[in-house]
């Protein structure tokens, strides 16, 4: 880190500086946010509400005196120092202000020592950012810095904030959502001298989100992390740009970029509000309701009704692509070429709920497993391989070509598939595994085929008639309250029940809630017998869909056990002799 130093009016006049210190939250993400910058990685945070008094130290590169005697100073930052550095920022603050908005509402004090100083220092600021005290003092490499009295000269602020509960609140949602930018740090937060919770470091964020929600295992979250090729539209500029000619900036390379998402599996855990739905670039957590939106997207018909996905994404884009430069707090941006990263985060979610080498080996409690089968084994019977023998050659070779080898054994009470893996077995449910496979098949390829006899309906609503043509339907008056159908979806031909299915289909909604229905007619019912041949060819297809963990319903479709599991409930681990007594 280089020197602070007063920013040039004319680069001041560039940033929208505004009131940032509106709380105890924002003094918080501020003061942390220097920490950060500063390289710490272990943090404690002390709240006294009551008393208006909020303390962080760090373990960061610390300050020498210079630097602390300007640190409060009006737009005093080591961060940037021209213009051209607007479009470099690296850093999580750089206007310079928060110190300097502190000593204004505050009285403000810090504790630092660089980390290649002798001695320590204590500064003690007054009005304007001036340091008014200072002492030598004893310290380890770091910095505290404590402010007392908080809006102790805007009495109309403190009673207009809200309840000292509501506070903490946001002061704990503030620390997780910087926690998850920055999952290698140690957090420690006290209230009141008692220790209010801790946050410990963990090598991957995906392994740190159990520590915030505790309802949620790390099995139950997927992790994809993978580097974004350069946007193949936009070729890279001829000339240098001009640093205020923000229209060129969408042509810049995007080569240093790099996406990290941790998903919920929709089988396992979803939300009642899209609270945990968060987007983080450049370490920092914003607000952009058009890259929420695309994560939402990717999880329709996943998930049961009203309910919302975990999804955490941090993006590491290019200083250049972003401009930081809208808000105050830095929580919204402007961030270029917006269509392709919604694509590539759609491409990634895909990725994330296929089925791979990686997540097929997923334990589920054994008593799950023991008490659906002893269910199943009162009420039906066992549909078993007559011959279990290895599949004939040609038989293998077509099976290789399925992304994950699960190998059907039996039929339970018709209606769940046993199906073998190297790491395990797989109870997958018939009817929903076929309704996912025809679903997709649908989206793919939506059409209506004639039929040569008409299906006659009998009164329909203007309404209904509407919505039948709206999704594709050929429909005309045959007679009084009569209507004839002269088209329907391959998948209702053959069906007996075709009138009935296009009247579920005029009651309304979308042309995918259309295609969901048409789906769960069309698949095969729970009680039907399976051959071996046919539960494999269900299987394979299944494996191949795009979002296998559930049924456009949001059901899960399988319940997996893997071979550790198994080795635990059945004691492998023990010596026989000992068990014997002997």
């Amino acid at each position: 880190m280089t020197s602070i130093q007063a920013l040039p009016k004319e680069v001041v006049h560039l940033i929208t500086a505004g009131e940032v210190i509106d709380s105890f939250a924002s003094v918080v993400r501020e003061l942390v946010e220097n920490a950060l910058d500063a390289g710490a990685t272990r943090i404690v945070i002390a709240l006294w509400p009551q008393q208006w008094r909020i303390r962080v130290t760090d373990n960061g590169c610390g300050m020498d005196l210079d630097d602390l005697q300007q640190a409060a100073t009006s737009h005093s930052t080591s961060k940037i120092h021209s213009s051209d550095d607007l479009w470099k920022i690296n850093s999580l603050g750089f206007r310079g202000e928060a110190l300097h908005s502190l000593t204004t509402l505050a009285d403000l004090e810090i504790f630092s020592r660089s980390s290649n100083g002798n001695v320590g220092w204590r500064v003690v600021y007054g009005e304007g950012g001036k340091a008014i005290q200072v002492e030598a003092t004893a310290i380890a490499p770091g910095t505290v810095v404590t402010v007392s009295n908080l809006f102790a000269n805007c009495a109309a602020r403190r009673h207009g904030l809200p309840s000292t509960a509501q506070q903490m609140k946001a002061v704990q949602a503030t620390i997780y959502n910087i926690a998850l930018c920055h999952p290698q740090v140690t957090w420690q937060v006290w209230q009141d001298d008692r220790q209010w919770f801790t946050i410990s470091p963990a090598a991957t964020v995906g392994q740190l989100i159990p520590q915030l929600l505790p309802q949620v295992r790390q099995g139950d979250l997927q992790q994809v992390t993978q580097e974004i090729p350069p946007n193949p539209e936009n070729s890279p500029p001829d000339q240098p740009r001009a640093t205020t000619n923000t229209t060129q900036h969408s042509q810049l390379s995007t080569q240093h970029s790099a996406l990290t998402l941790v998903v919920g599996l929709p089988d396992r855990c979803h939300r009642h509000r899209p609270d945990w739905v968060r987007v983080a670039i450049n370490g920092r957590m914003v607000k952009s309701p058009e890259l929420e939106q695309a994560i939402l997207g990717s999880f329709h018909r996943t998930l049961p009704r009203d309910r919302y996905p975990i999804c955490f994404l941090h993006l590491v884009i290019s200083p250049d692509q972003i401009n930081w430069n809208r808000n105050p707090a830095k929580t919204e941006i402007y961030l270029n070429e917006l269509t392709y990263w919604q694509e590539q985060i759609t491409q990634a979610i895909n990725q994330a709920l296929r089925l791979s080498s990686a997540n097929i080996k997923e334990s589920v409690h054994t008593t799950r497993v023991s008490q659906l089968i002893k269910a199943a084994e009162e009420k039906g019977n066992y549909n078993l391989n007559p011959n279990p023998q290895s599949p004939a050659p040609s038989e293998a070779l077509s099976l290789s070509k399925c992304p994950h080898f699960l190998k059907a054994v039996a039929q339970v009470s018709n209606t769940y598939i046993v199906a073998e893996h190297p790491g395990g077995m797989w109870l997958v449910e018939q009817h929903i595994a076929h309704e996912r496979v025809l679903y997709e098949q649908l989206c793919d390829n939506w059409q209506l085929t004639p039929v040569e006899t008409p299906i006659i309906l009998y009164q329909l609503s203007p309404a209904q008639v509407t919505q039948l043509q709206r999704i594709g339907f050929d429909i005309e008056p045959f007679g009084e309250q009569l209507w004839a159908v002269r088209n329907l979806p391959a998948m209702l031909q053959n069906r007996e029940d075709c009138a009935d299915a296009i009247l579920e289909l005029s009651w309304g909604g979308d042309l995918q809630t259309a295609q969901v229905a048409v789906a769960c007619r069309s698949a095969i019912r729970n009680g039907t017998p399976m051959s071996l041949p046919e539960m494999q060819q269900l299987l394979d297809n299944w494996q191949r869909t795009r979002n296998p963990r559930t049924c456009p319903h949001g059901r899960p479709i399988y319940l997996s056990l893997d071979e550790s599991a198994l080795s635990r409930f059945f004691r492998r681990h023990w010596v026989i002799g000992k068990s014997h007594g002997i």
